[in-house]
């Protein structure tokens, strides 16, 4: 059986099984719940916190790829990066948008803390078996401070919607390349990345991850506003103002980060 969650912006459990079921939500620390619109009033009168959602409202939301580390066996290699799933790029692009998540056994918790991050409208497909997991979770992101933060950006990404720039912010947000994504040359940023211009052909952005150092290195390190050493597998989210800075760590690898360190 699969459950599901939606971010928006707190968290709150998909769940259509019978009110018997409260104990074990309540044990996980679930306390807000959409449910199926006939079941709405029976799971309001023990207590929860409801939102009814339709099958159709479910359904009609954009799918995302499972976040975390790809196992690519025909490509590995004692020196190659690890391939990472990360949606923030996606979020990036289309903000609001309404997404949902269908997540194997393991990845709930980093599914909902990477919706959290960027404050996406998501609903998150689970194995029951994580339900105490994304209950620790939850109330982790529960008890953050709440981030309103505008984003932090180093230079401007004009998005033409194309699959191909698609995969170029991909890579800039995995590479912790912090841009902003506009509908034309913004005059705020010194560099503006648009496909198709003699600066940026089309063909180098075929391969995105040399594309990525390009950009990288046009930028120069110097002037980057974050940086990250001793891990390919963590992504960040940085917001701020002239006041405050809120750093947000994603671990895509699943495993204990030894010696990370963080400039800012």
């Amino acid at each position: 059986m699969i459950v599901a969650l939606v971010l928006a912006p707190l968290a709150a459990l998909y769940w259509s099984q019978g009110i018997e079921s409260a104990p074990a939500l309540r044990q996980a620390g679930i306390e807000r719940l959409c449910v199926p619109p006939d079941q709405a009033e029976a799971w309001r009168k023990v207590g929860f916190s409801v939102t009814p959602m339709t099958a159709a409202e479910l359904s009609s939301r954009e799918k995302l790829p499972t976040p975390g580390i790809v196992a690519r066996p025909a490509l590995a290699s004692a020196t190659q990066s690890p391939w990472i799933v990360a949606n923030g790029w996606r979020f990036l692009r289309r903000r609001p948008g309404r997404y949902s998540y269908e997540l194997p056994t393991g990845k709930a918790a980093l599914g909902a803390a990477e919706a959290s991050v960027y404050g996406a409208d998501a609903v998150l497909k689970i194995d029951p078996a994580d339900l105490a997991a994304l209950g620790r979770m939850l109330v982790f992101l529960a008890e953050l401070p709440r981030d309103d933060l505008p984003a932090i950006a180093d230079f401007a990404v004009v998005d033409d919607g194309s699959a191909l720039m698609g995969e170029v912010m991909n890579l800039l947000v995995r590479r912790n390349l912090l841009f902003r994504a506009v509908d034309a040359p913004s005059p705020q940023f010194r560099i503006n990345v648009k496909l198709g211009t003699r600066e940026y052909p089309k063909e180098e952005a075929a391969n995105p991850s040399a594309f990525a150092l390009k950009v990288r290195r046009q930028l120069g390190d110097e002037n980057r506003s974050l940086r990250v050493y001793g891990s390919e597998v963590a992504v960040c989210r940085l917001t701020g103002d002239p006041a405050h800075v809120r750093l947000h760590l994603l671990n895509y690898g699943g495993r204990e980060i030894e010696g990370l360190r963080i400039r800012l």
